[in-house]
């Protein structure tokens, strides 16, 4: 069962933490999460799931940035959400879906328990611009039935900032493969 907006309000600051919160952004069965100011590429030319891809920053200015089609783009959102006793989901909006936007790949699903900030895989089918502060994704929370623990993942949990793959973690669990988990990186400034 889907949450309502009264009973994600009704429910916040208890089983759901969004900071910053404002109310304006409550929708009848959701929550409206804006885009940070920054996203992530990667430089790799072909991606490998045993290692920590390189990555470089990209800002977003205020007047906007163009996303090129095909393209994969890690953003985040500007609200950080924690989440206990439902599972919480993102889905991109409307409003942005039909100018071609996905904000998220496949990875809307969240976990309960789940505290962070959601990284997004954007991905546009033509180019759009894009701007900081934009709200992009909506939050919307189900019930859980049964047993259950909460996410304690070494990986995601109590992110503070984009998260590229670390798949690499879980296929090399006994950590024979080079961690990198500073990922090197570098600011590109829109022209």
């Amino acid at each position: 069962m889907v949450l309502s907006g009264h009973e994600i309000k009704r429910q916040f600051g208890e089983n759901i933490i969004i900071e910053p919160f404002d109310e304006s952004k409550l929708n009848p069965n959701s929550y409206n999460l804006s885009l940070h100011n920054e996203l992530m590429v990667y430089e790799e030319v072909v991606l490998d799931m045993r290692k920590a891809n390189r990555v470089r920053r990209i800002v977003i200015p205020p007047e906007g940035l163009d996303l090129h089609a095909n393209q994969l783009y890690l953003g985040r959102t500007a609200e950080l959400t924690e989440t206990h006793n439902l599972v919480p989901m993102i889905e991109g909006r409307s409003s942005v879906g039909r100018l071609g936007l996905f904000v998220h790949v496949t990875a809307g699903f969240g976990d309960v328990g789940f505290c962070g900030y959601w990284t997004l895989e954007m991905f546009a089918v033509q180019p759009v611009r894009i701007y900081p502060g934009v709200p992009i994704c909506q939050i919307f929370y189900h019930e859980i039935r049964g047993a259950f623990d909460e996410y304690a993942s070494d990986k995601y949990q109590h992110n503070t900032d984009i998260q590229p793959s670390l798949l690499f973690k879980e296929l090399d669990p006994k950590g024979t493969a080079d961690p990198q988990m500073e990922l090197p990186f570098s600011v590109e400034r829109s022209r």
